[in-house]
């Protein structure tokens, strides 16, 4: 088990260098940097202008030294001015030799500084993930339990009615897009259209203090969405293990169809369940950009389109470095979890 997990962190390390490089690559193409030049700057900004203030900022560098600055393994820039003012990446202007680090990079835990907001990037980031991570996991405490019990019920009695019935609901859940239900919701009942306003106040309420009038709809939003599709995959697993032929042995030995449900089934059926369930949590992060725009709540995906719309190169890589680095995680715990659900997996 030891040496897996060293190859597969291995596997994720070059993973997350080339995966990296290549969101840096396309972040810094020349006309993303242009804009940048004339957004600081002034949009009447000649092309030579454009190019010195790029040029006086590292901007025009060779890619490979950029991404090295960036990552941390490579000397920041310093640019010395005719009037002998001197700035570089890792000190302020002037700043006296002795604090004047050469390394400043993501390694050293600098992420830089977003020119959109006016603040550090780790800063913005730790608070809008932590903001979509309390959403998650009031998302994953209901939607989990809910399409398993789905699910397994479902392909208890392949073919049943409760079987056919629950199958198109899980369908039905999964067709029906989230900015759908997200906004019929809305009008059933957090309006006075239908007289049904139950749910009161905004969702951006709930960044600070979640109550069950400001952060109900969001959650459930997302959770009947995902459901579906988790539903579905228990379902396909549980109607093929209530199949095997240990299964079948079992009934003639006279066991009760719970304790075969219970105690045989159960285990085996999660297997295929589990990895889509890890597989949620990547779409969690970043897959609820139109919900949070919807319910106006200002998570990690929101932070991802305003990074993206103002051209903030700085905390658009951060934003996603970290989506990278969840993917990559949940892909390990998916494949360690795997190997201790399948046991003939432990035996190979």
């Amino acid at each position: 088990m030891g040496l897996f997990i060293l190859r597969r962190l291995g596997v994720m390390l070059l993973t997350a260098i080339c995966l990296t490089f290549i969101v840096f690559f396309l972040t810094n193409l020349y006309p993303n940097l242009e804009k940048l030049a004339k957004t600081q700057g002034n949009f009447r900004m000649t092309d030579e202008a454009v190019a010195s203030w790029l040029d006086d900022r590292g901007y025009i560098d060779n890619t490979f030294i950029k991404y090295g600055r960036w990552l941390g393994v490579a000397p920041g820039w310093v640019t010395e001015k005719e009037d002998g003012t001197v700035t570089g990446q890792c000190f302020k202007e002037n700043a006296p030799v002795e604090e004047r680090p050469t390394f400043c990079g993501v390694l050293q835990g600098d992420w830089g500084f977003s020119l959109v907001f006016k603040d550090e990037v780790s800063s913005l980031v730790a608070i809008r993930l932590g903001a979509t991570g309390k959403l998650m996991g009031f998302v994953l405490l209901v939607m989990v339990p809910m399409s398993l019990i789905v699910g397994v019920l479902a392909g208890m009695r392949e073919g049943s009615g409760l079987d056919r019935s629950l199958s198109t609901f899980s369908i039905a859940t999964t067709a029906t897009p989230e900015y759908v239900s997200g906004v019929i919701f809305i009008a059933i009942f957090a309006s006075s259209a239908f007289g049904l306003k139950w749910f009161k106040g905004s969702a951006t309420q709930a960044i600070e203090n979640a109550t069950f009038e400001n952060f109900t709809l969001p959650v459930l939003t997302i959770a009947l969405y995902g459901m579906g599709y988790i539903a579905r995959m228990t379902r396909a697993s549980m109607t093929e293990v209530m199949t095997a032929q240990y299964i079948r042995t079992a009934r003639l030995k006279g066991v009760s169809f719970g304790n075969i449900v219970l105690k045989h089934a159960l285990r085996n059926a999660l297997i295929a369940p589990f990895t889509v369930i890890m597989l949620q949590i990547p779409w969690l992060l970043n897959g609820v950009v139109i919900v949070e725009t919807l319910f106006n709540y200002k998570g990690f995906g929101w932070l991802l389109v305003q990074a993206a719309g103002n051209n903030d190169i700085e905390l658009l890589l951060a934003v996603s470095v970290v989506s990278v680095v969840v993917v990559l995680i949940t892909q390990l715990i998916s494949d360690i979890g795997y190997v201790f659900l399948n046991p003939r997996i432990r035996i190979s």
